[in-house]
């Protein structure tokens, strides 16, 4: 059996169905290898700032393994703007859904709202609102946002910092997309995990 019977998808049997879902699950399993294929075109994107937008993915995402932060947050940081090639008004959004079936509530969380974080550093320059992230105020993981962008997000535009290149960080990201989708033990809804981890920070840096 090479394609599905139908053509019309009502008009689909247990074999078709059976077929295309092997087909899926052989597809889904290279999600990850795609994700760092399409990170790779970040290169080639908005342009202005002193470094690429590959360049300011892998800054964010060294620094947080430079912090010491856990697999979930480093591939967040490494992907919190991935939709700027496709999504670019709502580029927030778009990354936190890739990475919802596959990491912590809370990192999905807090990629999917950095953008309103992220004005307070430039908004009020262009008559905007620099406290757009106070309607999140009280939020389990407002504190996470908030140092999330300050740490990793606004302060990786630095075309001296000593960034580590994509190959470094894909065992991480095929890691986290080689896991079962929507697993409550992944997505550990409620919970926090600090950004941070001074001990393991010592370790990865030799500090």
């Amino acid at each position: 059996m090479a394609t599905v019977k139908f053509t019309a998808m009502k008009d689909g049997d247990r074999e078709d169905y059976e077929f295309l879902t092997a087909h899926e699950i052989d597809y889904a399993a290279k999600t990850g290898d795609r994700l760092l294929d399409a990170l790779v075109q970040l290169d080639e994107g908005l342009s202005g700032y002193k470094i690429t937008r590959l360049g300011h993915s892998l800054q964010a995402a060294t620094r947080a393994w430079k912090d010491g932060a856990d697999t979930d947050w480093i591939v967040s940081a490494l992907l919190h703007d991935i939709g700027d090639i496709y999504a670019p008004y709502n580029h927030d959004e778009y990354a936190a859904t890739i990475l919802k079936p596959f990491v912590r509530e809370q990192c999905t969380w807090v990629v999917e709202k950095h953008g309103d974080f992220q004005r307070l550093y430039y908004a009020h320059h262009l008559g905007g609102n620099r406290h757009a992230r106070d309607r999140f105020a009280g939020h389990l993981y407002f504190d996470d946002c908030d140092q999330f962008c300050e740490r990793w997000d606004q302060s990786s535009f630095d075309p001296d910092y000593e960034t580590l290149p994509v190959e470094f960080f894909r065992p991480f990201v095929l890691e986290v997309f080689a896991r079962k989708a929507y697993d409550p033990a992944v997505i550990r809804a409620g919970e926090r995990v600090a950004l941070t981890d001074p001990e393991t920070a010592k370790t990865r840096t030799g500090a």
